[in-house]
């Protein structure tokens, strides 16, 4: 192996992303002895969003979840996440 480079000081995080962005982190890392981690605890990150749906479907779908005790948002992500995955099986 040729030896690495000197990773340099960084004066803040955005030029050290910059940097990373334009380099490759081999010339800087012996990777060889890195083991590969898992982390079965982590929370996937999650994002507010807003969408709009019509009242008539809203009440049907707030029943539904009534009917499983559920919060209606919950049902809304268990629904969107299986026909998703759906339609990426039969893709």
């Amino acid at each position: 192996m040729s030896k690495l480079k000197k990773i340099p000081d960084f004066k803040n995080e955005a030029e050290e992303k910059e940097f990373w962005e334009s380099h490759d982190s081999t010339d800087y890392i012996n990777w060889s002895p890195a083991q590969r981690a898992s982390f079965p605890q982590l929370k996937p990150s999650t994002k507010t969003i807003s969408l709009r749906l019509p009242e008539a479907l809203l009440d049907r779908i707030k029943t539904e979840a009534n009917k499983r005790d559920m919060p209606y948002q919950s049902l809304i992500k268990v629904w969107l996440a299986d026909d998703v995955n759906e339609t990426r099986r039969t893709d």
